[in-house]
């Protein structure tokens, strides 16, 4: 019998203006199926990875047992004012400390079973959020360790995506207080993936939480793991496909000034991950209405890079954009790169006089040294005089 299909989205869109849309297609869905590809993509390089040590599920305790308790749930004739006399909170509960299971099988058993309970009982809502926050806020602070986050995270995107406008005060809380720490666990490229399509799923429907993400993002930005950056640098860009204007406007200094550090960076996979933002047409329009902003923070790293970088590939990417931005603004440019070439050759000049004023000191440090040899010699001399005159 096949495994349950994924679950629907708990709520329908809104209607969408036609300016919206793109060869029939919103630009919403474009970006959701581009999304969610990238999260299938993971998901199944994850299977892939664990295949050899997947065992038969228990006939009673697993298969059969989920689908018959889907296929119970699903049926015409369930009333959930009756079941709910059984499916309650303590029934809950303790289906989502099955969640821990090893088995990813299970796991998605788990996942559509939860989801079905979620879009039938109103009443135990509440209660579902509550848990999975409780569970992420452990997972983050105390265990470190939990193997159903990515298939919750999953769950949570469908939930996030019926929440009604405005969203309320608690629902902010969940993303600013729990999904943004999730990104210093250890084991985030587990469910990155499905995070980062939950806090877009938030930015799409209040864009006002758009600076407050983009500054915890910076905040917990990875220092040492490279792996963890090229992730970062994966949803920032899938965060600026959904941002308005106005919002780009009010992080834009911060966030550039990191993408410049990233770009600088001596892991060329970093650096070829934050240079391909410019192949983003959509980032490109933001980066050309704000360039008088973003050219002066970006310039000197991509200069340098241009001249000095190890990797010729990223080399050569960074001159397609400085090509871009000189496009965009061709004077600016111009003064940029004579004030930088002003700045180095300052910056020789001083290194010139550092080095000639050390070159002194050493020339007066072994002068001093010459003539205290000198004056030992002198007074070895006086004292064996006076010693054969005795």
């Amino acid at each position: 019998m096949s495994s349950p299909s994924p679950p629907a989205p708990v709520a329908c869109a809104a209607a969408i203006s036609a300016s919206e849309k793109v060869d029939g297609f919103t630009r919403k869905s474009v970006r959701k199926a581009q999304r969610q590809k990238r999260s299938q993509g993971s998901s199944q390089f994850r299977s892939q990875g664990s295949q050899a040590e997947l065992h038969p599920l228990p006939q009673l305790k697993g298969k059969l047992v989920y689908e018959f308790f889907l296929r119970f749930l699903e049926s015409p004739d369930f009333q959930p004012s009756i079941a709910k006399r059984y499916i309650d909170q303590k029934f809950v509960q303790q289906l989502l400390e099955l969640f821990d299971s090893e088995d990813p099988r299970e796991r998605d058993f788990l996942k559509t079973v939860l989801h079905r309970i979620y879009g039938k009982f109103l009443g135990l809502r509440a209660f579902i959020r509550k848990q999975i926050n409780n569970i992420f806020l452990r997972f983050i602070y105390e265990t470190e360790h939990f193997n159903g986050v990515a298939e919750l995270l999953e769950i949570l995107g469908s939930i996030i995506n019926g929440f009604a406008l405005p969203l309320k005060a608690e629902h902010k809380q969940f993303l600013m207080k729990v999904l943004i720490p999730m990104h210093t666990a250890k084991g985030l490229a587990l469910f990155h993936a499905q995070l980062a399509y939950c806090v877009v799923q938030f930015l799409e429907k209040d864009t006002t939480l758009t600076e407050p993400v983009i500054r915890g993002l910076l905040k917990f930005w990875p220092k040492t793991c490279s792996q963890k950056e090229v992730m970062f640098l994966g949803e920032i860009e899938e965060i600026l496909d959904v941002i308005e204007p106005t919002q780009f406007k009010k992080i834009e200094e911060p966030l550039f000034k990191q993408i410049s550090k990233c770009v600088s960076s001596s892991h060329f996979q970093v650096a070829e991950r934050a240079l391909y933002f410019w192949n983003n047409e959509y980032i490109l329009s933001l980066i050309e209405e704000n360039i008088d902003k973003i050219l002066p923070i970006m310039f000197a790293s991509l200069y340098k890079i241009s001249k000095e970088h190890w990797n010729q590939t990223i080399v050569a990417l960074v001159y397609n954009v400085l090509k871009t931005l000189m496009e965009m603004n061709g004077k600016l440019f111009d003064d940029l790169t004579s004030s930088y070439k002003a700045e180095r050759q300052r910056e020789k000049k001083k290194e010139l006089e550092r080095e000639e004023l050390w070159k002194k000191l050493e020339e007066l440090k072994l002068k001093k040294a010459l003539e205290k040899q000198n004056s030992a010699y002198t007074m070895h001399g006086i004292l064996g005089c006076n010693t054969g005159a005795r």
